[in-house]
């Protein structure tokens, strides 16, 4: 078997690499503008090329129909895969009630998913939510839909997280951010056609990060 380096620049790698670890850390492809700023490339139509590229060997699938349509192809870790308790649902639209914060104890699933080892590396309390709605479309989460979470009570601006609405008794999966003035956090869609949820911080608790997306195959 080939080895990556003998069918790849070291650019490719590079770009290989930066995706992958974008991924990882924030749950999402990166854009093409994101991949010439983190891997000082000179133009978009330079990282375009190398794309392309990475594409014809395998390495990537792309949907240019949304604006980050990056999908790593790990033969690898969808070989190993790693069984995570499914928590039930979580709404890419507008917020669905759940029953209670107790919805989100991974001790208390009987349903499991098998997802790549690469999702769950060295990451403690991993489980999986199936996604109602299409709020976060541009973000290749799609309805029906399976996004691979780690439990964690704080996020950064821009990470995809699960969210629960205190007042409204509700969940939600959307991009959070912290507003600069006053104590608001914005809960943003990834689709165009839907607006942010705007709410006081007090009303937010984040129950996971998104670490990794199961796409369903129509």
């Amino acid at each position: 078997m080939a080895k990556i380096s003998d069918t790849l620049s070291a650019r490719q790698e590079k770009i290989l690499e930066f995706i992958q670890n974008y991924v990882k850390k924030y749950g999402i492809p990166p854009s093409i503008r994101d991949i010439v700023a983190g891997c000082s490339i000179s133009s978009t139509s330079v990282a375009d090329y190398n794309l392309k590229h990475l594409e014809r060997l395998g390495f990537i699938r792309r949907h240019h129909e949304i604006s980050r349509g990056i999908e790593l192809v790990d033969k690898v870790s969808r070989a190993c895969p790693v069984t995570v308790p499914l928590m039930g649902r979580i709404a890419a639209g507008r917020p669905i009630p759940v029953p209670d914060t107790e919805t989100w104890n991974a001790s208390n699933s009987a349903e499991t998913v098998e997802v790549p080892q690469a999702f769950v590396d060295d990451r403690k309390d991993v489980y999986a939510l199936k996604v109602k709605g299409t709020s976060m479309i541009d973000a290749l989460i799609n309805d029906g839909d399976v996004v691979i979470m780690q439990a964690v009570q704080s996020v950064d601006n821009g990470e995809m997280a699960a969210v629960w609405l205190k007042t409204e008794k509700e969940a939600t999966l959307k991009r959070f951010y912290k507003e600069k003035r006053g104590n608001k956090v914005r809960l943003q869609p990834a689709n165009a056609q839907m607006a942010p949820i705007y709410t006081e911080a007090s009303n937010v608790e984040v129950q996971g990060r998104v670490v990794g997306v199961i796409r369903k195959l129509v």
